[in-house]
């Protein structure tokens, strides 16, 4: 799956503020992930993310 740091990403679990949208700050094997609802930061295994994943946006670029 090719997912880089800058791409939204929406997995199908809410996180607990409601929000399903993170923003990649980190990609390799783990990823960190920044939620678009709290701003909180998680690092997840590339496997899990993989696995959860629904939706990915590329960033628009002006």
């Amino acid at each position: 799956m090719d997912l880089n740091v800058g791409d939204t990403i929406k997995l199908k679990k809410p996180h607990p503020c409601g929000s399903s949208e993170w923003e990649i700050l980190r990609a390799g094997m783990d990823f960190r992930l920044k939620c678009k609802g709290c701003g909180h930061q998680i690092m997840v295994t590339r496997k899990l993310v993989e696995k959860n994943i629904k939706q990915a946006k590329k960033p628009l670029d002006n």
